[in-house]
């Protein structure tokens, strides 16, 4: 069998060197608008970038008590972790399809956060990690890459994947279907039907504390926990509109819902 030149080991081992910089770099740009919204200088949180050499990708889901409870869910892809919010959490039922709202690439420190964000700030409110663990490919091209798959899958709006976690496994997959007047993309998540899935079941009423300390929300908001500030207090929510802080103190009666994200969750804790 030839060996393989010099020139050619060198070019093999330069294309190698280069991927982690490429990524790096790719990740810089996709965390331009979570570091926009947060003044490093004065917040704990991580400004993100640095990309592990692994092959597993992470996912977390992280239960948010914020203006309104709903749940982050986060999926590792190219160096960031792709983010959508979905209001009434993920559920087992294939029937069910949840709203799933996509907000801003974050980095992957940020999935070991467990505490609280002054309210105020952004995303003010109680965090608990509600699950967490590896995710693979979920399409049925079992001849491509499976990054790549994943990569052409969230491009094209039809992301599947399977899940690896303490509560969630199996087949799933988020369908973009709009965006609002914002821009911001509007997806659907649904459970595929497999030995995970289970009609008329509630995952998120079963389990009701943490996967990483086994706390309630309420022992997490009053226990000692990790504070991160956010520092935009213009800021409350994603997807909801700035509202003046002396009209929030002097109103006797709550706001009217002033974007489609206040509206839908109006709508649904009524």
């Amino acid at each position: 069998m030839p060996k393989k030149s010099a020139a050619a080991s060198k070019r093999t081992s330069s294309k190698k060197a280069s991927t982690p910089v490429k990524s790096a770099a790719k990740a810089d740009a996709q965390l331009a608008e979570y570091r926009r919204k947060r003044d490093f200088t004065r917040t704990a949180e991580p400004q993100g970038g640095d990309v592990p050499a692994k092959q597993k990708l992470a996912f977390v889901i992280q239960k948010h008590a914020a203006s309104h409870l709903h749940y982050d869910l986060r999926l590792e892809l190219d160096g960031v972790m792709k983010s959508w919010a979905v209001p009434k959490g993920p559920s087992l039922d294939p029937t069910v399809k949840r709203l799933a709202m996509q907000v801003e690439d974050h980095p992957i420190e940020y999935n070991t956060f467990e505490g609280t964000i002054p309210k105020g700030e952004y995303g003010g409110g109680t965090v608990m990690l509600w699950d967490r663990g590896t995710y693979t490919y979920g399409g049925s091209d079992s001849q491509i890459d499976p990054i790549d798959g994943l990569r052409r899958g969230y491009q094209k709006g039809d992301f599947k994947f399977v899940l690896l976690g303490k509560r969630l496994r199996g087949s799933w997959v988020l369908v973009r279907t709009r965006r609002d007047e914002r821009g911001k993309a509007q997806w659907l998540l649904i459970k595929h039907r497999d030995e995970y899935a289970a009609e008329g079941s509630d995952v998120t009423a079963e389990h009701q504390t943490s996967v990483a300390t086994r706390r309630t929300m309420e022992e997490i908001a009053g226990g000692k926990s990790r504070v991160w500030h956010s520092n935009r207090t213009d800021d409350v929510e994603p997807g909801e509109e700035k509202r003046p802080a002396a009209a929030a103190r002097t109103s006797g009666t709550p706001a009217a819902p002033t974007s489609a994200y206040q509206r839908l969750m109006a709508r649904r804790t009524r």
